[in-house]
């Protein structure tokens, strides 16, 4: 996957693990998805919901995820089609709200200030999660309805990405 990642270790209970890899340390599950929601990194049917998610949107080819040379796979097609078109509208995002949220409803929308549909909520804990949103708005001031309010949030395109992707 992305190098930013980290690695993932599985050894026997009670290894020492700054021993297998020195200058390790250990995390729990919410480390790791802070972690992830913060890279913008996908992660099962919540992030990735099957025949909703596009590979492409979901940066599945800057993962090593997609191959544009091997034989035949289900959406081979318009994958390579939409990839060598160059034309890639929308993307899953990092995105941070000013505080811990206690719950964001998957697939809530994200208006602009202005209140144009800007993208859907896929998944997140505290003040971080990733949406699919329309890479025209990621950078104007973005928000989502809940609970009859407006709660601001930004978005960021990932350092890990390749450079011409966040334009």
């Amino acid at each position: 996957r992305a190098e930013v990642m980290g690695w993932r270790l599985i050894a026997k209970k009670g290894a020492k693990l700054s021993e297998i890899i020195p200058g390790s340390q250990v995390g729990d599950v919410q480390d790791y998805h802070r972690h992830r929601y913060k890279q913008g990194i996908p992660e099962g049917v919540k992030d990735l919901p099957p025949g909703v998610a596009l590979p492409l949107e979901s940066n599945l080819a800057f993962m090593n995820g997609i191959s544009f040379t091997k034989g035949c796979y289900i959406g081979q097609e318009l994958t390579a089609r939409t990839h060598h078109m160059g034309v890639i509208r929308k993307r899953l995002l990092p995105v941070r709200f000013p505080a811990p949220l206690p719950a964001v409803p998957e697939g809530a929308e994200i208006l602009t200030e202005s209140g144009k549909p800007a993208g859907k909520f896929r998944a997140g804990a505290g003040e971080l999660g990733i949406a699919l949103l329309r890479l025209a708005h990621v950078n104007e001031p973005l928000c989502l309805k809940l609970g009859g309010d407006r709660v601001k949030l930004s978005a960021t395109a990932p350092e890990w990405w390749p450079k011409a992707a966040a334009k």
